[in-house]
């Protein structure tokens, strides 16, 4: 399994801000026009007209910049479905965060189209890099194809450039346009519960039991990782380095006093159930950081621990996600 284990120069600006868990995922639309087999994306955002900053629904504006200063963003990356499908919200969204952060806000966006001058200019100023997305049955004749001339294009607006695709056969093909490139980033091949049956199909399966990736998905990226400006993302690094580290930023921003936070950027608290409200008085002794519902107090999770023998009701800790995120587990005491 090859794996990156720190930035290296070959890396594009977007990727680093990535690896540091900097950059906010600005998913934009899920409507496509087209249909890729491999596409991972869930039945909540396929094809549908929704906006999402990282897994957070976006409905108004404040919700976009609430996010990214949760995370302390330094960057975004904006992606779909079809960015281009909604140009003018990507060019709405984009200006905010500049506005907002600062021109030195990173913005990266993905497509799937070859974009022409009149789509890229209104991105001028307002999105630093662009990332196509040719369809493998392009790659073979790559030079010849409507993405060559998007590249150009896009080197002559002023924008860095870069392909990224997924691992699949026959990707060596894509050496030929390197050296037109500024990057070409290689995301491994993932398996997804959507995508699950086409891999069937095609008798691909899982490289293991603990990850995504699909068996033989590394092996179709190495002939170009010689290549300097070639860089292959592994299913492992997005899960264990990526995700950790953009988690890590928001626990730290919104952990209350008495939640632990984590190495892998999660919290650990302890809740103890109560009843009206009534909080026990072993916990009003003593000065505790606590936070107390009808039904429930919170704590610091070895406060709960060192006290349970003084206090009725049922008592666990919990792990979770940071910010109301996701129950990872939940240990009763």
């Amino acid at each position: 399994m090859i794996e990156p284990d720190e930035p290296t120069p070959r890396l594009a600006d977007g990727c680093v801000l990535c690896y540091e868990g900097a950059k906010m995922v600005l998913f934009v639309t899920g409507r496509c026009g087209r249909n890729c087999w491999y596409c991972p994306l869930s039945d909540t955002r396929r094809n549908k007209d929704v906006v999402y900053a990282n897994d957070r629904l976006v409905k108004s504006p404040d919700d976009l910049i609430e996010e990214a200063e949760m995370m302390s963003a330094l960057g975004t990356g904006v992606t779909g479905g079809e960015p281009f499908l909604v140009l003018d919200n990507v060019v709405r969204y984009c200006r905010l965060l500049k506005e907002h952060f600062g021109s030195g806000h990173h913005i990266h966006l993905y497509t799937g189209i070859a974009p022409k001058r009149a789509q890229l200019e209104p991105l001028r100023g307002l999105v630093d890099e662009i990332r196509l997305h040719p369809p493998r049955d392009l790659w073979a004749g790559i030079l010849k194809s409507p993405y060559a001339t998007s590249v150009q294009t896009a080197r002559d607006l002023g924008f860095s450039i870069g392909i990224e695709v997924p691992s699949l056969p026959g990707m060596e093909a894509l050496a030929a346009i390197l050296p037109d490139l500024d990057f070409l980033n290689i995301n491994e091949l993932e398996w997804s519960e959507t995508n699950a049956e086409a891999m069937r199909e095609r008798n691909l399966d899982l490289e293991d039991g603990l990850h995504n990736a699909v068996g033989g998905a590394a092996a179709w990226a190495a002939p170009l990782l010689g290549d300097e400006k070639v860089h292959f993302c592994s299913s492992t690094f997005k899960d264990s380095v990526q995700l950790r580290e953009r988690l890590k930023r928001i626990a730290e921003n919104t952990a209350r006093p008495f939640d632990e936070v984590t190495d892998d950027g999660t919290i650990v608290y302890g809740v103890l159930e109560i009843e009206d409200g009534r909080v026990p008085q072993a916990l009003k002794e003593d000065i505790y950081d606590l936070e107390v519902s009808d039904t429930h107090v919170e704590m610091a999770w070895w406060v709960l621990a060192e006290l349970r023998d003084r206090l009725p009701g049922r008592k666990e800790i919990v792990e979770r996600y940071p910010n109301g995120g996701i129950i990872l587990e939940v240990t009763p005491l």
